[in-house]
């Protein structure tokens, strides 16, 4: 079974929590697999495990704290972030900042102090699957999926690491869309702030021209 594969797997039926949301909701490694299956298409490793990041994320923080949140990758981590609390790219409250790393962060959105949780790679070293896998040690064709996710259960959060940090005040700034404009390439409007015409038209558009 491969990584892609959308093939329930045969674990067996556990009541121990695996992670909580904001609210306090507790799911199941088995609760929780359904969740990601029907948010991000297939039960990806990366999202159990960022599951229980974030679980570890919001204990840490403080009761009531009103938190904005970082992924560090744009890999599974922002799909557990918004699964699991309020913060999403579309409202502004999760930032993904491509910095390469499997880590996340939560923090306090006014004082910038928070919690970041990340896969320590002497820890993964511990664990053969999920060694083989989160360093491409093996193509995925030739990862066993099912051994896999029987790995990280068996690991949670053994194989990651928190620490407490201070967010940089710059990364904290709302920015604000700004007066609008009509662009006069192709007459939608875009915010000023971009230039002289839209930035599709300034170059780096995904569409190609009929």
């Amino acid at each position: 079974m491969t990584q892609n594969s959308t093939r329930a797997v045969p674990f067996a039926v556990s009541a121990h929590p695996w992670c909580r949301d904001v609210r306090g909701v507790a799911y199941t490694f088995e609760q929780f697999r359904e969740r990601i299956a029907a948010f991000h298409g297939y039960p990806a490793p990366g999202l159990f495990i960022g599951g229980k990041m974030v679980d570890l994320a919001l204990a840490a923080l403080p009761a009531g704290c009103l938190f904005d949140a970082i992924a560090e990758t744009g890999n599974c981590l922002p799909d557990a972030i918004q699964m699991l609390t309020p913060c999403t790219v579309g409202n502004g409250w999760l930032k993904v900042m491509d910095l390469g790393r499997f880590a996340l962060s939560l923090y306090d959105k006014h004082r910038g102090e928070g919690v970041r949780v990340f896969m320590h790679p002497q820890k993964v070293s511990a664990w053969k699957q999920i060694d083989r896998w989160f360093f491409k040690r093996a193509p995925k064709a030739e990862q066993d999926g099912e051994a896999l996710l029987q790995e990280i259960r068996q690991a949670g959060a053994a194989i990651l690491h928190q620490q407490a940090v201070r967010i940089d005040p710059h990364i904290m700034v709302e920015v604000s869309v700004g007066q609008r404009a009509i662009c006069p390439h192709c007459g939608e409007s875009y915010p000023l702030k971009h230039g002289d015409a839209c930035r599709a038209c300034q170059g780096p558009s995904p569409y190609m021209t009929a």
